[in-house]
């Protein structure tokens, strides 16, 4: 049938069946009350600037505006796609490697991406790779990172504030905790798209997804990439990074490789609906009771996160997970035993009280 025949059919209708039609295909459009969980979140660091110029280069290249200028256009297209954006730096300041990972843990990020470009004593040597964190450390693996960690030393108390972690030490890389570990599988997933993306959409020289011991990397509890883009020492590739047009193609390329992350990963809209019942019950999941207070932090809990507390008497109770759905809580629950919480068990709430434990 023809939009131009139906209109007459329309017209013809009583005034009583109108408003009937119309309440109908109104109620079609009522969403139910929902819970709606937050956006995808995604931390931003634009490595250096401020006192800390970059790498070195004899091309008078200055690497941190370059990052910069990829991470404020990353940072856009993830925007318009939805995504929550926390920048480390949106403007040429100097942050300290304590100061970027507190940003992106106090935000409960979803990924930490780090962009910096690569420099080398032969300005032959071009061609991007992405870190992850990790101890499978050869020495030119151990060189980048002990490059992009040197910047400690610009700062006032880097003894105090680093507990005796020197950059030029390899057993302070293996030293450390391997706090990254649970998410290292993600990390080199998103790491590999990135690679993907810049050697078949931009022709790059592909060096490969690499494990280092960077700083900033070991003490970010999400999942977390650190780009080297190219090469500033090589006068053709440093010339590339230079420019406007590479930095937009560069970050396009990381910004399509986060849709395939996500993709990869089955986290769809921005938004996951969960219908809630009429009840108001919700179930929770107890991974421990204490008499200290804890600042509700995902690096406070092992990574968990939608955490929540109900202070009873001198005790704390700490809570994660929160759904209406009670299968799901218990795959919750699954997570929170992996993660060494034992003894974590289901709590069942009504209109915010406490009703039963299972």
């Amino acid at each position: 049938m023809s939009k131009v025949s139906s209109y007459p059919k329309y017209f013809n209708l009583t005034l009583t069946t109108k408003i009937i039609l119309i309440y109908f295909v109104a109620s079609c459009f009522i969403i139910p009350d929902v819970f709606s969980q937050e956006k995808f979140k995604i931390v931003i660091d634009a490595g250096h600037g401020g006192k800390d110029p970059g790498r070195p280069n004899p091309n008078g290249i200055i690497e941190k505006n370059i990052v910069l200028n990829i991470a404020l256009n990353l940072g856009r297209e993830l925007k318009n796609d939805g995504n929550e954006v926390i920048y480390t730096r949106d403007k040429d300041v100097f942050l300290t490697l304590r100061q970027r990972a507190k940003i992106a843990n106090e935000a409960d990020a979803d990924l930490f991406i780090s962009i910096h470009c690569n420099s080398f004593h032969d300005s032959r040597v071009y061609g991007s790779e992405t870190f992850v964190y990790g101890l499978h450390v050869n020495k030119a693996n151990f060189d980048v990172a002990l490059k992009e960690n040197e910047v400690i030393f610009l700062e006032e108390n880097f003894e105090k504030n680093y507990q005796g972690f020197d950059p030029k030490a390899p057993e302070s890389l293996i030293g450390l905790t391997l706090m990254q570990e649970e998410y290292l599988d993600q990390s080199i997933l998103l790491a590999s798209f990135v690679q993907d993306n810049f050697a078949k959409k931009l022709n790059r020289k592909n060096r490969g997804v690499k494990q280092s011991g960077f700083w900033v990397l070991h003490n970010t509890y999400m999942p977390s990439v650190l780009i080297e883009a190219g090469f500033i020492t090589n006068p053709k590739e440093g010339a590339y990074l230079n420019s406007s047009k590479a930095q937009k193609d560069i970050s396009h390329n990381i910004f399509n490789a986060v849709k395939r992350y996500k993709t990869a990963l089955g986290i769809g809209e921005n938004y996951e609906v969960e219908y809630k019942p009429k009840d108001n019950i919700v179930y929770k999941v107890q991974i421990a009771a204490s008499k200290r207070k804890l600042e509700l932090k995902s690096y406070n809990f092992k990574g968990l996160k939608d955490l929540s507390v109900i202070k009873e008497g001198r005790l704390y109770r700490y809570f994660s997970g929160n759904s209406f759905d009670y299968n799901k809580i218990l795959d919750h629950k699954k997570k929170a035993v992996s993660k060494g919480y034992r003894k974590s068990f289901v709590v069942k709430f009504k209109n915010g009280k406490i009703v039963d434990v299972q």
